[in-house]
């Protein structure tokens, strides 16, 4: 049996071995200063429609990592490295006809692949410390992983609320293992951030509305990701090409250029998902998507607000050449679709003029049933 000395490397060798780069332990519990921080959040409707994150059970349960399992000694926080975005900030946002993608959704999804590593780590204790109680979380539970990440010494979370790790960067994700095992903890993390607002100045919504706070009402990831609305006027043209998520205030980064790219990536980027030409996109139909993005996050999104998004990044191109595609779209059988390829190609009528688009506006608003669209073509001919 190991010795309390050398039990942590030993969990940490076998976590390496399951594809893990970091392995930290902490005790269940979250300091008074991130409860605080997640009240405010919550009280501010920062969470925007995301309304599991102010169920109130829930919101405890947040706060009380103990509840998430009976006799739960520590919680083990884990970090998977995946590779940074093949091409530099600038160049992405200037490939106006094509889309950005996260970087971690590039390949499968990283839920399957960490809750899988994450099991097999946990036969593997069974066998280590003799069977005992475990439960494996990625991102799913109503668990703080960034605050206790930082608490374990994984890493600090950042004025961009991601954690960061001195050596490896953020270009990370996170999932847990929480065990009746007592095992010694580590030593928080320190803040490295300093004076640096990289982050905050880079965010193309400034959706980080202070150091260490993100309005998830401005945020590119939940705009593009969570929410299935029409996007806020006043954001469309702030959202540029970015078609699924943002990694803009991960790329600026200054501790980011000290990362290497770790040798293997797990999450298996496809390079079909690295900046994907808008117009391939906008041609897949409901059984098209699902097999274009078989086994990737993006799915999960669902069709419609994946080319809602697509929709305005073809807007914010300015290219005459989307408009066939875009006046195909006002007859998609997704309103979402529909909305937004109206206001698409209302913003390339302004730039170019399109012959007939008013005409056609008109024709469309005697048919159209749906109120949000109706409201889209009321914005065009009928401006304030």
């Amino acid at each position: 049996m190991n010795t309390k000395n050398n039990l942590c490397e030993s969990i940490r060798h076998c976590a390496y071995q399951h594809g893990f780069d970091l392995c930290h332990f902490s005790r269940p519990e979250i300091s008074g200063k991130d409860r605080k921080a997640l009240d405010n959040w919550v009280g501010s409707n920062m969470h925007a429609d995301m309304a599991w994150m102010a169920e109130e059970s829930r919101l405890e349960r947040r706060k009380e990592p103990n509840s998430m399992m009976d006799d739960v000694q520590t919680v083990i926080s884990l970090a998977m490295r995946h590779a940074p975005p093949p091409y530099s900030l600038e160049h992405a946002n200037n490939a106006s006809n094509k889309g950005i993608i996260a970087s971690y959704a590039h390949g499968v999804d990283y839920h399957d692949v960490m809750k899988k590593r994450l099991k097999a780590l946990a036969r593997d204790l069974d066998k280590l410390l003799g069977e005992h109680e475990q439960r494996v979380y990625v991102d799913t539970a109503p668990v703080l992983e960034h605050a206790l990440a930082a608490s374990a010494g994984l890493g600090w979370q950042g004025k961009h609320t991601l954690t960061i790790h001195r050596q490896q960067g953020s270009w990370m994700m996170l999932g847990e293992l929480f065990t009746s095992a007592n095992i010694p903890v580590d030593n928080p993390s320190n803040e490295h951030c300093g004076s640096c607002t990289a982050c905050m100045d880079v965010c193309p919504t400034k959706a980080i509305v202070a150091p260490y706070v993100v309005d998830a009402n401005l945020c590119i990831s939940y705009l593009t990701i969570e929410y299935k609305g029409f996007i806020p006027y006043e954001l469309r043209p702030l959202m540029g090409n970015h078609i699924y998520g943002c990694d803009d205030c991960q790329a600026i980064c200054p501790w980011n250029n000290k990362a290497k790219t770790p040798d293997t990536d797990l999450l298996t980027p496809r390079g079909e998902n690295i900046l994907p030409e808008l117009a391939m996109l906008l041609h897949l139909d409901e059984q098209d998507f699902r097999e274009r993005f078989r086994k990737s996050p993006v799915k999960r999104t669902g069709r419609a607000a994946f080319l809602r998004n697509v929709c305005i990044a073809m807007g914010n191109s300015g290219d005459i050449e989307f408009t066939p595609l875009l006046l195909k779209a006002l007859y998609d059988g997704e309103h979402l679709i529909r909305g937004h390829a109206i206001w698409a190609l209302s913003v390339l009528h302004r730039l170019h003029h399109i012959d007939g688009f008013i005409e056609k506006l008109i024709e469309l608003k005697k048919k159209e049933e749906n109120n949000d669209v109706l409201k889209e073509i009321k914005a065009i001919l009928s401006p304030k």
